[in-house]
């Protein structure tokens, strides 16, 4: 049976945090435990904004996660799929697991009408590169842009 991919559910939570902590590290973050369970608790419910994936073995160990928003593109006219984020743990990349949560993300945008899936990845990130070139994605020349809009010395 292999890797299966679901949805998240609160059951899930436990064994998320530490694969939620291990994309947060690898970007060089540090986010609290709280606020990344309230994070991926919102993505258990049925809301607007999006949803979580994990993949399990069939031991039932977690081992890679996605999360996907949904959104507009006003250039097309059109519903927009964004995968957030994606992350297989250590010791499981290159068995086949990300590019399972690629698949099960694109479907989950089909459903829902989206006509594309947007991603970013850093730009050092190689691996992760193979894996989407391999998958057909389509390079973009669009820059990201972000402004905090924390108050400095405040968290």
């Amino acid at each position: 049976m292999g890797t299966v991919i679901t949805r998240s559910t609160s059951d899930d939570l436990p064994a998320l945090l530490p694969l939620l902590h291990g994309y947060s590290s690898f970007y060089g973050a540090a986010p609290q435990d709280d606020a990344l369970l309230a994070m991926a608790r919102a993505f258990c419910e049925d809301g607007p904004d999006g949803l979580q994936l994990v993949a399990r073995e069939e031991s039932g160990r977690l081992v890679g996660f996605a999360t996907l928003l949904w959104s507009w593109d006003t250039t097309s006219a059109s519903r927009l799929a964004v995968m957030e984020d994606l992350f297989v743990a250590d010791g499981t990349r290159g068995q086949g697991v990300g590019r399972l949560l690629l698949e099960a993300c694109a479907e989950r945008a089909r459903e829902r009408g989206c006509p594309a899936l947007s991603w970013m990845t850093a730009p050092g990130n190689t691996r992760a590169q193979r894996l989407y070139d391999a998958a057909g994605a389509e390079r973009s020349s669009w820059l990201t842009y972000r402004l905090s809009l924390r108050e400095p010395g405040k968290d």
